[in-house]
């Protein structure tokens, strides 16, 4: 509910013109806040919704509804920007978060029995990161899903130059690589939704690191734009399949005491993107965004192939 009254917050500052950066720096500060809480809660809720059969499939479903509005939100965002002026989107984007809200309120109460009893946050922090620690099997996972993350998710925010300097192209180009890049990431989350239990889901999971790796060198050296269609839709099959996989197999092999501490650890590894976007924004002003693509991938490829022989744990997930 915090996140429709920032919205209205946002969208009534605008109507009534007294709208400053300063109050979207601190819209933005308290979204991500906000987030930081809600998205281990709302992945730890998925097991005991669904069952522990069920969690790989829920996960990629959940994927895939993401993917799609990473797909579809933005031109939509543009034509209600378009439409109704930037207070008409707040007010719609409000909207979306109040409809959550109350979908949420109708979700049967979950049973607390056997659940810790409260203690101070740091506390709690020191005893997710102790077991991640002891869990061998989740902190590969873990630190898998880390360095995945730093080497491959900056590439999402050099998209622009990308485009612009590697391929030569406009703004107007630059959706429909980053459309590609979505159905690519919905088709593969669909996919993966039927994967079950028995299945080789960690092979799957190296597989599609890999695949991420091979596509981001394989970007660098596009020389045409559709080559690079093409390639952002594999990078998007990978990209889904390291998503949806690694939180799904780390959901499975925690207990469920610490499912939300853990959780929270994950979501540590999307506050540590900019650890690799910064360097790579270095490179790329340095030496050419291709070649820092190609260092990007080229690291990550080796990674995850370092990854496959070395980590049985995962392999046999």
């Amino acid at each position: 509910f915090a996140s429709v009254l920032t919205s209205l917050f946002i969208a009534l500052s605008i109507v009534t013109d007294t709208v400053t950066v300063y109050h979207l720096i601190a819209a933005s500060v308290l979204q991500g806040t906000f987030w930081a809480f809600l998205m281990p809660a709302r992945q730890a809720l998925i097991p005991e919704l669904v069952g522990a059969n069920r969690v790989s499939n829920a996960m990629a479903l959940n994927a895939s509804g993401m993917a799609f509005m990473g797909t579809a939100m933005p031109a939509a965002a543009g034509f209600l920007y378009a439409g109704l002026g930037a207070e008409g989107a707040y007010f719609t984007i409000a909207g979306f978060h109040l409809t959550a809200f109350l979908l949420t309120t109708q979700l049967p109460r979950i049973d607390s029995r056997g659940a810790a009893r409260a203690r101070r946050v740091l506390a709690d922090v020191g005893e997710g990161l102790g077991y991640v620690a002891r869990n061998r099997t989740v902190l590969s996972l873990l630190l898998l899903a880390l360095f995945s993350a730093v080497l491959a998710m900056p590439f999402r925010q050099l998209m622009s130059v990308y485009n612009a300097q590697a391929l030569g192209r406009g703004p107007e180009s630059l959706g429909l690589l980053m459309g590609m890049m979505g159905a690519g990431a919905l088709a593969g989350s669909l996919g993966l939704a039927g994967l079950r239990r028995g299945q080789p889901r960690g092979m799957v999971l190296l597989a599609t690191t890999i695949l991420s790796g091979l596509m981001l060198l394989a970007a660098s050296g596009a020389a045409f734009y559709a080559l690079a269609l093409i390639v952002m839709f594999f990078l998007g099959i990978g990209d889904s399949g390291r998503r949806a996989l690694s939180a799904a197999l780390m959901m499975e092999q925690t207990d469920r005491e610490h499912q939300g501490r853990v959780m929270g650890v994950y979501m540590m590894n999307f506050g540590l993107i900019p650890m690799g976007a910064l360097p790579l924004s270095g490179i790329a002003e340095g030496a050419g965004i291709r070649t820092a693509v190609f260092i990007a991938g080229a690291l990550l490829t080796m990674m995850s192939v370092g990854f496959m022989l070395f980590t049985r744990r995962v392999r046999r997930l």
